[in-house]
């Protein structure tokens, strides 16, 4: 039976009478994203630059996989991962959800903070040759758990606060930001966003995937960028702004998983609406909840969930 919070969280999730519920994403967990996209499209160039089709990209998530149990990780386990370069960060993220583990990512450079609020017990610093030792791992990996949507994927770690994201979160704010941006499959796409941040969770490491497009750095079609405000989309995190984004900025709030809004427009299953010193959120992205149980009563009222700007 639920607890009275439990119930304002799962009431902030719903969207009118929308309710977050298994059919509105196509996947039971994270890594069956790359699973499901190997059925028919196993052939696609996902990464171009390193010549990574969804079946080489499987290949090798599996093989990391193999790795992180040697590393001695375990279903259910929060795993703290610095920034890695491009792709191996996305390797080991999908590596550590194939485990059945939770990421623990931090915005901030104090990796033993997070460590301490999370209690997470590994952190994950790769050699830099490791794609390269992975080719002696088996191709195949025999999955101890398989995650739910409504298990914890993502601990985000920034200001202080560690924000937990459910697989659920993480597929259907994705999914939304494709539709909202209009996001095709062959699209080709880059993203300059570093690898510690939600941001680069949704754009660089699961919309490519999710969407089909060819990631790429020669002459893309659509480009992601929290530097450049010439890029196709411009990435703005000081969201007390939000009512005056131009029609290309994204509006990036980690309590609704990374995407609210785009032009000040709310994406698909979220909505909100900005009140003196505050913005009141809705829909699916909302997260399960901050670390801080304290933070979760003062913040989520009913049938929204409140953060301060």
């Amino acid at each position: 039976m639920k607890t009275d919070l439990e119930k304002k969280i799962y009431q902030a999730q719903c969207i009118g009478n929308v309710e977050p519920i298994e059919y509105m994403v196509a996947y039971p967990n994270l890594f069956s994203l790359i699973d499901g996209q190997n059925i028919k499209f196993s052939d696609q160039i996902i990464f171009e630059k390193y010549n990574l089709t969804n079946s080489k990209i499987k290949d090798l998530v599996n093989q990391m996989s193999n790795w992180l149990d040697i590393q001695g990780i375990k279903p259910k386990e929060r795993v703290t991962i610095k920034s890695l370069k491009f792709p191996l960060a996305e390797i080991v993220l999908f590596g550590i959800w194939n485990v059945g583990a939770t990421v623990v990512i931090t915005g901030s450079k104090d990796i033993k903070e997070a460590q301490k609020e999370t209690g997470s017990k590994h952190i994950i610093e790769p050699p830099k040759d490791l794609l390269k030792t992975l080719v002696q791992f088996p191709k195949k990996y025999m999955q101890k758990y398989k995650p739910l949507l409504g298990d914890e994927a993502l601990i985000f770690f920034y200001k202080g606060k560690g924000l937990r994201l459910s697989h659920y979160n993480l597929l259907v704010n994705t999914g939304s930001t494709k539709k909202e941006m209009k996001i095709e499959s062959r699209s080709r796409i880059f993203c300059d966003i570093k690898s510690d941040s939600v941001s680069w969770i949704i754009f660089r490491a699961i919309l490519p995937i999710y969407a089909g497009c060819i990631y790429t750095e020669k002459n893309p079609d659509i480009t992601i960028s929290d530097k450049s405000k010439n890029s196709t989309y411009f990435i703005r995190e000081d969201i007390e702004n939000i009512r005056n984004y131009r029609k290309n900025e994204v509006a990036i709030c980690p309590e609704n998983t990374a995407v609210l809004s785009i032009g000040g427009k709310p994406i698909h299953l979220s909505n909100f609406s900005v009140e003196s010193n505050l913005i009141k959120i809705q829909g699916h992205s909302v997260m399960m909840g901050y670390l801080d149980e304290r933070m979760n009563e003062k913040s989520f009222n009913e049938n929204y969930l409140e953060v301060s700007i």
